[in-house]
């Protein structure tokens, strides 16, 4: 009598993975306009670059995009079975960079390299370090970003793999990003954008209190981790912690900061490089997000009227203190996230 085996996946634990290791993922998806609705619907977003066709066409592009966050999500689910399935934190992120638009129509899939493992001292968990490509139906990269999550053993008694930390960039240069093809803010409509703050306005230093709060919902949480397909336990599954909570998805998060960063950045249009980003603290159901922005670089780009401005982005929960880090050096227990990020803006 033979015995049955179990089809079900119950997703890789920490000693499952190898230096090396490049993980296809499941499923492909096509994008439409849906995405476009459902990611403003989920957040208060209204960057004009990102909801009119005709505005998008005014600075040179054939239609509006996929907001650069929501192709970000799309291609986050898709590695969420087979990296982060049984991780206790995704720790963060480095090395970004948006290299194509995404339109209505493209199929984004997912694959990642596994670049660095370290076992954790309590011999319970590890640290998975990934290097993450979304490619489109003709086999082009649209994004790339490395992440780095704490995942489970599933047996705590399993030999250490040897410690590799990968040597990742604190930051990316401007001439590392890749500006879309067409891209003018020459005849740029302020008016209609929102703001008339542009690339000059701002200066290296300059903090930017975004004002307006959200606060979280079960309801919206549980919609945008099934929009993406993020299957990671801790985010649906009450059961899964011990105060019987579940929480909330990180990339909901960076999005209610980005979209809430509209007031006093109205014009920051395309994110086209992610430096570096941590979830600080964990985010839940009622915690009202706040976010501010810290002006840290700035560049001039070869595309007519385009400025390049690296930007700061926080989120705290509560107030909005314009700091990161108490005297122990350790982040605040407010905050939530602290993103570094460059964007595209009128000059």
């Amino acid at each position: 009598m033979t015995t049955a085996q179990s089809k079900t996946n119950a997703g890789r634990f920490f000693e499952d993975y190898r230096i090396g290791q490049v993980i296809d993922h499941a499923v492909p998806r096509t994008v439409s306009g849906g995405e476009r609705a459902l990611y403003h619907a989920l957040y208060p977003a209204r960057h004009a670059l990102y909801s009119s066709d005709a505005f998008a066409q005014d600075c040179g592009l054939p239609a509006s995009p996929i907001d650069d966050l929501a192709a970000f999500h799309v291609v986050f689910g898709k590695t969420v079975p087979d990296v982060s399935l049984n991780a206790v934190a995704n720790l963060g992120y480095a090395e970004g960079r948006w290299l194509k638009p995404v339109w209505p129509g493209d199929t984004l899939r997912s694959t990642s390299e596994v670049i660095g493992l370290k076992q954790n001292s309590n011999g319970k968990t590890g640290v998975v370090y990934v290097r993450t490509r979304g490619l489109d139906q003709n086999g082009n990269t649209a994004m790339e970003y490395c992440r780095w999550v704490m995942v489970r053993k599933r047996d705590p008694d399993a030999p250490a793999p040897e410690t590799v930390v990968p040597a990742l960039r604190e930051s990316l240069d401007v001439a590392d990003l890749v500006i879309p093809q067409g891209l003018d803010f020459t005849g740029y409509d302020f008016d209609l954008a929102g703001e008339p703050h542009r690339w000059g306005d701002y200066t290296i230093g300059e903090k930017i209190d975004h004002v307006d709060g959200v606060t979280l919902s079960e309801a919206e949480h549980m919609m945008a981790t099934r929009l993406w397909q993020n299957t990671a336990k801790v985010h649906f599954d009450a059961t899964n912690r011990a105060d019987g909570k579940r929480l909330i998805y990180g990339g909901h998060v960076i999005s209610m900061a980005r979209a809430l960063s509209f007031n006093g950045l109205a014009n920051a249009q395309m994110i086209v490089g992610l430096n570096a980003g941590a979830h600080a603290n964990p985010a839940f159901a009622g915690d009202t997000v706040r976010a501010w922005s810290e002006v840290l670089d700035k560049a001039e780009t070869d595309a007519p009227g385009v400025g390049a401005i690296r930007l700061r982005l926080v989120a705290t929960k509560g107030g909005t203190p314009l700091s990161l880090r108490g005297d122990d050096g350790k982040y605040l227990p407010e905050v939530l996230l602290d993103l570094d990020y460059w964007a595209l803006m009128p000059q």
